[in-house]
């Protein structure tokens, strides 16, 4: 059998990298176990930093796990002539490509061209009738695929009439003049954000979530440290560290404003709101779709997701940033362009679920100047604090933002700048090739569907044959969890054993999507996931009771806010 080297993220070493958060000093502490967090401490920890990162609840619980799964350079940022945001996310795209290889997979995206159409993918301009915008469309994917270099997934390709609606056949007919076929990557946020945390736990770092930086420490108006309340365990912890980094998203400019001086940054949180569907209900094939024009001059895609669609999204201003939530006014909003543009015509009554995020946008100089026109760049800052701040950016940038992060505390100390993460292969993707072909084998002898194959190797890549093994030792464990979609009870004990998984709910909505996936959002398997997770962690009745009525309770409160019926 093949063997995989793990790092095990277990619900013990967790307690133990407690202990050793206020035992040690280290080189660097990071804030915020999203993306961008994530990737920052594996960056430092590959450069030889000795690395802790503190998350205040679960890792990509906040706007890592709320993106539309792509890992794209942002076609609609080229009429805005930003060039060197779409060159430098394409670079990235590459380099996610070749480093994450079962993670990140190339996506075909059908671009349809009606007449009629005046700003199409949010042109700022247009022409008399719309007449020659499909030219200036052409010259602009070209662009695309040029600014990628070396690492462009395949050159873009015209349409006809016939070929768009070959490809996409639930487009509306009336009215399609021709379209473009061109390519970008899909990946899974929340599975990405987690393989990264583990190659950084590989490379030495110490890890906990649920562990919530309260307060800094300050010495001669510099800070050296800072207060955490470990939110499990109700305990107050103290960890020290030369360079501290601020990679806390939307929260960014809150967590610097604990440092006692004026935040450099200001954040203008952007709310995206995505729909999931099922792709039975829009007759969606292989393919996604981009819907080319809105009122507001934005896109929309909707992007097949293995049984199910993502839509999306939505681009407006602010709410509540801990419990983000889908209002009538954005599911309208959706649902009236997906039906202006696609036969099918759904209803609320269609949604599987919802999710929303927040992008931490930085503030424009022009006050009210409309979101949707702020460019992703990122920035990384540096505070008479001496606390470090990275903001901005996006998903498929995450890498970048963390290099440049790293190499600002490389400069503060003298040393010499190298960059390993863009050659370095996350937590597996070793000899994935291989591993796929016994994954295959492995598992069809064990009785599982292609589906869940599939799924396990899209989600864990080589780290799979470990879930394969406690299903040899208990056999009950390859049961699916729900009837319809891939998920299998020995993924929840692989993620409390192996990915620090501590409640129901980071089982159900962030180490699997089942609140998204689910028709029920995960309120049908909750018990039996808890049950799973009880005899791993040793939990009480009272322990287990307790963490699903809240689980139960979160997700009413969603459901609640939507007002839509499940």
């Amino acid at each position: 059998m093949f063997v995989v080297t793990m790092h095990s993220l277990s619900s013990t070493e967790r307690r133990h990298n407690l202990t050793n958060l206020t035992g040690e000093r280290y080189d660097v502490l990071v804030i915020g176990g999203g993306v961008t967090g994530a990737g920052v401490a594996l960056d430092a920890a590959a450069r030889g930093y000795r690395v802790a990162l503190v998350e205040k609840i679960d890792f990509a619980s906040g706007t890592s796990s709320k993106s539309t799964k792509l890992v794209h350079g942002g076609i609609r940022y080229l009429p805005n002539f930003d060039f060197a945001l779409v060159h430098e996310a394409l670079v990235e795209r590459g380099i996610l490509l070749q480093n994450a290889p079962f993670l990140v997979s190339p996506l075909g995206f059908v671009l349809p061209i009606y007449e009629g159409d005046r700003h199409p993918v949010g042109m700022p301009f247009t022409t008399p009738k719309g007449i020659g915008l499909g030219l200036f469309l052409d010259i602009g994917l070209w662009m695309y695929d040029a600014l990628a270099g070396r690492r462009n997934i395949r050159l873009h390709r015209h349409l006809r009439r016939k070929g768009v609606l070959k490809l996409a056949p639930t487009l509306v007919p009336e009215g399609l003049k021709d379209g473009y076929m061109y390519y970008d990557g899909q990946t899974n946020d929340v599975r990405l954000t987690l393989a990264l945390i583990r190659t950084a736990a590989q490379f030495g770092a110490t890890i906990t979530n649920y562990t919530e930086v309260t307060s800094f420490i300050s010495e001669h108006g510099r800070v050296t440290g800072v207060n955490v309340h470990d939110r499990l365990g109700d305990q107050q912890l103290t960890v020290h560290a030369r360079h501290i980094v601020n990679a806390t998203g939307i929260f960014a400019e809150e967590v610097e404003e604990l440092t006692g001086t004026e935040p450099l940054v200001r954040i203008e949180p952007s709310k995206g709101v995505h729909l999931v569907l099922s792709r039975e209900d829009l007759k969606l094939g292989d393919a996604a779709i981009v819907l080319p024009e809105t009122e507001d001059k934005r896109i929309l895609f909707i992007v097949p997701w293995e049984s199910r669609a993502i839509f999306g999204t939505t681009d407006t201003g602010t709410g509540d940033l801990d419990h983000p939530t889908a209002s009538k006014e954005d599911i309208a909003y959706l649902l009236k362009y997906l039906n202006r543009y696609l036969t099918v015509k759904l209803t609320e009554e269609n949604i599987i679920s919802t999710y929303t995020g927040y992008r931490p946008l930085v503030s424009p100089r022009r006050p009210g100047r409309s979101t949707a026109k702020v460019s992703r760049t990122h920035a990384v800052l540096q505070s008479p604090s001496g606390l470090v701040t990275i903001v901005g950016g996006k998903l498929t940038t995450y890498r970048r933002m963390a290099q440049d992060t790293v190499d600002v505390l490389n400069h503060r100390d003298g040393s010499p700048v190298v960059h390993p993460t863009q050659s370095l292969p996350l937590q597996g993707s070793a000899g994935w090739p291989f591993v796929q072909r016994e994954l295959e084998k492995q598992g069809s002898a064990l009785g599982l569907s292609h589906q869940t194959i599939a799924h396990l190797g899209k989600s864990y890549g080589a780290e799979s044959l470990a879930i394969l093994d406690l299903i040899s030792g208990d056999p009950s464990l390859a049961q699916l969890l729900i009837d319809d979609l891939p998920y299998i009870r020995a993924e929840v004990v692989y993620a409390t054993c192996y990915e620090m998984a501590v409640t129901p709910y980071d089982v159900l909505a962030r180490r699997t999507s089942i609140t998204l996936e689910d028709h029920q959002r995960g309120l049908g398997v909750v018990d039996e996931v808890a049950a799973l997770m009880a005899k791993e962690l040793q939990w009480t009745p009272e322990q287990q009771k307790s963490l699903v009525d809240a689980f139960c309770r979160a997700m009413d409160r969603q459901i609640a806010a939507e007002k839509i019926e499940v």
